[in-house]
C-alpha cells in the first residue's frame, strides 16, 4: 500500500513531527509513500536504521538534501561538480576533506569569544531598543548571518541580500521561475566574492580554501567554490537562526524547563543537544537514491528506488530516547540525528553547537522576564520550508 508523506505537523503541538511517523516506526518494512516530487519512496523511521542507512554506500545524495518535498522537482539535473551535498565517493571525500579543518572542533572553539561578543552586542541593543520585538528579525537571525559571513568573508552589509534570497531557495512551493532567477542572483554574488578572494586573499574561509587548494596541488574550480560558498552561506544562518527562535518558543512553553536553565546556564551544553533533538529541524528528511539492492529492516528497497530517512522521526523513537515526546534538557539517552548521519553528516554541526551554547546560557539570563507578547496561537510557522521554524516571535519583557 502507498500512503502520502506526512508534509503537516499535528495541530496539537507545533513540536512535534507528522503522527504518521510513529505509526511508520512500529512496522516491520519501510512505509511506502508518495511524494510531492511525483515519485514514490521508502521512509525508514527508526533510529538504528536510519544511522545504518545513511552511512551506506548503496545511497546516492544527487538528490539531497529533501528534493521529494517539491512539488515536481527535476530529479533527474545534471548536479554540477562542485556541489559537496549532491555529489558522492572520492568528489564528495575530496570536498569535505578540504573543508574539514575550517569546521574542527579546536577552530570553533577560538571563534567561540568572538561569537559571545557578537551576541552580547545584540543583546544590548535590543534591550536599549525595549521590547515588544520579534526575536527573529532583532535576535535570532543576526547572530548567525554575522557569524557566517565573518566566516566566509562575506560582507555583513550585504545581508539583506542572501538572507532573502536563501529563504526563498529553502522554500517548497515556490515560483520555479522566481526560484531559478534568484538562484541565478545568488550564484552571480558569490561568483564576484570568489573572484575577489582570489585576486586579493584574505583570512576568511574562502581564501584559506582557495590557498590550501593550490598548495596540495589540488586547486578548487570556481564552480566548487563557488557551490561550497553557497551552500555554507545559506545552511550556516538558516538552520542556526531556525533553531533559535523554535527553542527560544518551545522554552517559554516549558517554564519548567526554561527556569532550570536560567537557574544553571551550563546546562545550555545538554539543552542544545536535547532541543535539537525535540525540534529536528531538518523537517523533510534526507532524500536519497538508492543505487542497489538495500535491506532495511525485514524488507528491502530495490535498487533504483529512493529512501526517505526521516530525522524528526528517528529522533523521536522511544527504544532509544524514553517518553521522547517530552522536553526534558537533563536528557543524555543517546546521540540525536538532527545533523544527520554518515559521509554527508553536517559540517558545521560543531559552530552550531557553539552559537546555539552562548546564546541558550546568555539570552534567558539577560532577559529573565522574557515572554510572548502575543497568544500562543498567534504564531505562525514554517510548514513549507525545508526548515522548520517560526516566521516571526514577538517577544517582551
Amino acid at each position: 500500500m502507498t500512503e502520502s508523506f506526512p508534509t503537516s505537523r499535528p495541530s496539537g503541538c507545533p513540536f512535534d513531527p507528522a503522527h504518521e511517523y510513529a505509526a511508520f516506526r512500529h512496522r516491520d518494512t519501510p512505509s511506502k509513500v508518495s511524494t510531492p516530487a511525483g515519485v514514490d519512496a521508502y521512509v525508514v523511521t527508526r533510529y538504528d536504521e536510519v544511522r545504518t542507512v545513511l552511512r551506506d554506500t548503496r545511497l546516492s545524495s544527487r538528490s539531497a538534501p529533501s528534493d521529494h518535498a517539491t512539488p515536481n522537482a527535476d530529479l533527474d539535473r545534471v548536479i554540477e561538480s562542485g556541489s559537496i551535498i549532491h555529489n558522492d565517493g572520492d568528489a564528495h571525500k575530496r570536498l569535505r576533506r578540504m573543508l574539514a579543518t575550517e569546521f574542527a572542533v579546536k577552530r570553533m572553539e577560538a571563534m567561540r569569544p568572538r561569537i559571545v561578543a557578537m551576541i552580547e552586542a545584540q543583546l544590548d541593543a535590543m534591550l536599549a531598543r525595549g521590547g515588544p520585538v520579534d526575536l527573529v528579525q532583532e535576535f535570532a537571525l543576526p547572530i548567525p548571518s554575522l557569524v557566517i559571513c565573518e566566516l566566509l568573508g562575506v560582507p555583513y552589509e550585504d545581508r539583506d541580500q542572501f538572507q532573502e534570497r536563501s529563504a526563498l531557495l529553502v522554500t517548497v512551493d515556490g515560483d520555479p521561475d522566481e526560484m531559478m532567477r534568484v538562484s541565478g542572483e545568488l550564484n552571480q554574488y558569490m561568483v564576484d566574492l570568489v573572484l575577489a578572494k582570489q585576486a586579493k586573499r584574505d583570512d576568511d574561509l574562502l581564501s584559506r580554501l582557495i590557498t590550501r587548494g593550490e598548495e596540495l596541488g589540488q586547486p578548487l574550480s570556481l564552480p566548487e567554490l563557488v557551490s561550497v560558498g553557497i551552500t555554507l552561506l545559506i545552511a550556516g544562518h538558516e538552520t542556526t537562526a531556525n533553531m533559535i527562535a523554535l527553542s527560544t518558543l518551545a522554552l517559554l512553553r516549558h517554564p519548567d524547563q526554561l527556569a532550570a536553565l536560567r537557574a544553571d546556564p551550563a546546562l545550555a551544553t545538554s539543552a542544545v543537544e536535547e532541543l535539537l533533538r525535540y525540534l529536528s529541524v531538518v523537517q523533510f528528511g534526507l532524500f536519497r537514491h538508492v543505487t542497489d539492492d538495500l535491506p532495511v529492516g525485514a524488507g528491502t528497497i530495490e535498487g533504483g528506488g529512493f529512501l526517505i530517512a526521516a530525522l524528526s522521526a528517528a529522533n523521536r523513537d522511544e527504544s532509544v530516547f524514553p517518553d521522547p515526546d517530552q522536553l526534558d534538557l537533563t536528557r543524555n539517552d543517546g546521540a540525536h540525528v538532527a545533523f544527520g548521519f554518515g559521509p554527508h553528516q553536517c559540517l558545521g554541526q560543531q559552530l552550531a553547537r557553539v552559537e546555539l551554547e552562548e546564546v541558550f546560557s546568555r539570552l534567558y539570563t539577560r532577559i529573565p522576564t522574557l515572554r510572548l507578547a502575543v497568544d500562543f496561537d498567534q504564531i505562525q510557522y514554517k510548514n513549507n520550508t525545508l526548515v522548520y521554524g517560526v516566521t516571526a516571535l514577538p517577544v517582551t519583557w
